[in-house]
């Protein structure tokens, strides 16, 4: 209805340009559920070859038509130049492949982040009427209600939603709960940004007050605390600043109501989080847990400031940081001894939790100031032209809500494909809304082509430039894009194989995926290395396996010739050594076993799993005494890890040092470490011999536990209790052994008369 009828119709380019860009708000739907990493893989690879068709396209319209060559924009300006600081960081890196391609798990790294710039120009160059960006902002709330009741179908037991099963968190088509909320935030707070505008018609302002509705009661079911709390503090902030703009009444009623709801919350969670009814909850108990002793909330602060340790270490790493996607190299460089909680503890961790934290740390201060600058200069320019001016005071405090809300979740996380998807998006409306010459774009506007009509038509130089192109874009999404699919695919082939015990099916498949040779390769090669030590950990090596262990160290070795400062890669290798040498004390498997162990140790100096590797390798040598001195330095760099002390409570037995080894074990079992049943049976011998029936009786306790059906255990442990004089406990368990095998019962009976009880 808006359209000159004297101008001629956009060209073919910019339709499919605007196609492609439609096409691209699907790509947080994109799950690729047979692959590794199948929330962020797929995702990552159809978003970079959607941006890479589209450029070519639009390489050949700005050529056509200079129109459409983007407009100086501040917005652009910064975040062109956080790219080249990005391109600068990556190229002195640590690890330059691993900072240029990314992570298989996150995809991110710097190939990733020109295709989030280009797509970011092309956006704001060929969208340039209202229309546009409406239908662009429609179908991305859309999108984002379906990403919701994804979620939502993850509560319910229909194997159609992957992650299904009543999960207690949600975590839609993201994968991630917290990256999920994050998602969800930027669509809620664009979805009332929308609905408060005034140029969007009366009808669909209860399609996009309903869509944040849907988005708010998602982010609630995350049961991510630093989500609601942006959440929280954004709708505040919203009535807040729509109060003091417009003196509004209502705005100010909202606003106190806000805040009374904020207290009754904060009210409830301090006098009712320790009540039985919030603890039979554990959505009430997380959502009411504000203590900062939470082992999750330590966890953060611990890696936080172990990145920044290293971030501040030399002026290069503070200037440009130690690359990104390599958080990972100072967090294990200053690795605080208290992650390591025993086996299954998460002690490595990728990235900062903290988007701020992981860039100021893998990219520097340049490029942390930039980051910063990008969500200042945003609110600013909303700020001064659209709130200030009140031509559209909703719509730009519902953005600046966004931007803040969003701030204060990537404060306890970081950002992947989708989330950079929308927010950049998000950007370049923006953008197209706080133009550089201070006008405000919301009426709908029509670009003033002065190009003839005839002149739309290619000649035939541009459409050999257009063929070129798409021929050499087909060849990068072949190479970077597809190649990286098969490779991903083939890899978990080999899983599925490994699961079904077809040794030499998985090795095969192992094998073929890291012949494709493309990023993601260090991921493949410990994962093959996992699998093999897994398979062959506790079986006699035959020739065959020997050989695919000797195979897998190959491999492994590529990864530690590869990266520098990365201490994983020579774990695996030791613990590979260690297993072709474990029955041969003189063998030199043990030797190249330490080499690696030590190496891992000099990279990251307290990571207590590196010493058990090292007094394993000694172990294997016989050496006792240096395995005993390493286990016992793993036991002081964190004295409350049971596991430890077990390990150096069975060397002392080992050497027939018996005293100093119950010594150790029973420091293990005051801190609960939970043995094996072969490893209980063995210390209930030792106890037995010592007289210590109180041990005896927690061991038995341990075994009943493990194996309750068992008449033999609980015999045992009825005999302990009567030793201790637990006589209740010792009738009970003596019952139950009878209970379970009527061959006790006999003897079961006369136990319990001797102990002055009726059975």
């Amino acid at each position: 209805m808006f359209r000159n009828i004297n101008q001629p119709r956009p060209i073919w380019l910019a339709t499919i340009i605007k196609i492609g860009i439609y096409i691209t708000a699907f790509v947080p739907l994109i799950i690729f559920s047979q692959f590794i990493s199948p929330f962020h893989f797929g995702k990552v690879v159809i978003f970079r070859s959607l941006v890479e068709i589209t450029a070519v396209f639009y390489l050949i319209l700005i050529l056509k038509d200079r129109s459409y060559l983007p407009k100086k924009h501040i917005l652009l300006t910064i975040f062109t130049l956080f790219t080249l600081v990005f391109v600068v960081s990556t190229f002195i890196s640590v690890n330059p492949y691993l900072s240029f391609w990314g992570s298989l798990e996150r995809m991110g790294g710097l190939w990733s982040f020109i295709h989030y710039l280009v797509y970011f120009i092309i956006l704001i160059s060929v969208l340039k009427t209202r229309e546009d960006w409406l239908r662009l902002l429609k179908l991305a709330v859309f999108i984002g209600v379906l990403s919701a009741f994804y979620g939502f179908g993850q509560k319910t037991n229909i194997k159609f939603f992957i992650g299904s099963g009543e999960r207690a968190r949600i975590f839609g088509t993201i994968g991630n709960a917290a990256l999920f909320a994050g998602y969800q935030i930027v669509i809620l707070f664009l979805a009332l940004s929308l609905a408060l505008s005034s140029w969007v018609s009366a009808k669909h302002k209860g399609y996009f007050y309903t869509a944040a509705l849907i988005n708010t009661i998602a982010v609630l079911m995350t049961a991510v605390r630093g989500s609601i709390l942006g959440v929280g503090v954004g709708f505040l902030l919203f009535a807040f600043l729509y109060t003091i703009s417009s003196h509004s009444r209502m705005a100010k009623k909202i606003l106190l109501g806000l805040v009374g709801l904020a207290v009754v919350f904060v009210g409830f969670a301090f006098t009712f989080k320790n009540s039985n009814f919030v603890k039979s909850s554990g959505y009430l108990t997380r959502l009411t847990d504000f203590s900062f002793q939470t082992y999750t909330v330590q966890t953060r602060f611990w890696a936080w400031r172990a990145g920044l340790t290293g971030w501040a270490e030399t002026p290069k790493t503070i200037l440009f940081g130690w690359g990104p996607e390599n958080f990972n190299v100072p967090f294990s460089k200053h690795f605080n001894p208290l992650f390591f909680q025993g086996i299954g503890s998460e002690t490595l961790f990728d990235r900062a939790h903290n988007q701020f934290v992981e860039i100021l740390v893998t990219m520097g201060a340049l490029a942390f100031l930039l980051y910063v600058a990008m969500f200042a200069v945003a609110c600013r320019l909303i700020w001064k032209r659209l709130v200030k001016t009140g031509r559209e005071r909703a719509l730009g405090i519902g953005l600046i809500s966004l931007i803040v809300a969003y701030m204060i979740h990537n404060s306890f996380i970081f950002d992947t494909s989708a989330n950079f998807v929308v927010f950049f998006t998000v950007l370049g409306f923006i953008a197209w809304l706080t133009p550089r010459n201070g006008e405000i774009n919301t009426k709908s506007q029509i670009p003033n082509y002065n190009l003839s009509p005839k002149t739309y038509h290619l000649t035939m130089g541009q459409q050999t430039l257009l063929l070129l192109f798409l021929i050499g874009a087909g060849v990068l999404i072949y190479r970077t894009n597809i190649l990286p699919s098969k490779a991903n695919y083939t890899i978990t082939r080999a899983i599925v194989k490994s699961w079904a015990g077809d040794f030499d099916g998985a090795l095969a498949k192992y094998k073929e995926a890291l012949a494709y040779d493309v990023p993601g390769k260090y991921e493949y090669r410990h994962r093959l290395a996992q699998w093999l030590l897994e398979y062959t950990g506790g079986k006699k090596l035959g020739e065959k396996e020997a050989a695919a262990i000797a195979y897998g160290i190959q491999q492994v070795q590529k990864n530690a010739n590869e990266t520098q400062q990365d201490y994983l890669p020579y774990l695996y290798i030791s613990r590979a050594y260690i297993i072709l040498g474990k029955n041969n004390p003189q063998s030199s498997y043990s030797d190249e076993a330490l080499k690696n162990s030590l190496k891992a140790l000099e990279i990251s100096p307290s990571f207590i799993r590196t010493f058990y590797e090292v007094a394993q390798a000694y172990l294997n040598k016989k050496d006792y005494e240096n395995a005993i001195k390493y286990f016992q330095r793993a036991a002081e760099l964190n004295p409350d890890v049971g596991l430890s002390y077990w390990y150096l409570g069975a060397t002392y037995l080992e050497t027939g040092n018996v005293e100093s080894g119950l010594k150790a074990i029973n420091r293990a079992i005051e801190l609960g470490y939970a043995f094996s049943e072969s490893d209980t049976l063995r210390l209930i011998s030792l106890y037995v011999k010592a007289g210590d029936f109180n041990k005896i009786a927690v061991l038995y306790e341990q075994l009943v536990h493990a194996k309750p059906s068992n008449p033999q255990y609980r015999a045992s442990s009825a005999a302990a209790y009567a030793k201790i004089g637990k006589i209740d406990e010792a009738v009970e368990q003596a019952r139950a052994a009878a209970k379970l095998d009527m061959a006790f019962e006999a003897e079961a009976r006369a136990f319990v008369k001797s102990l002055g009880r009726e059975w």
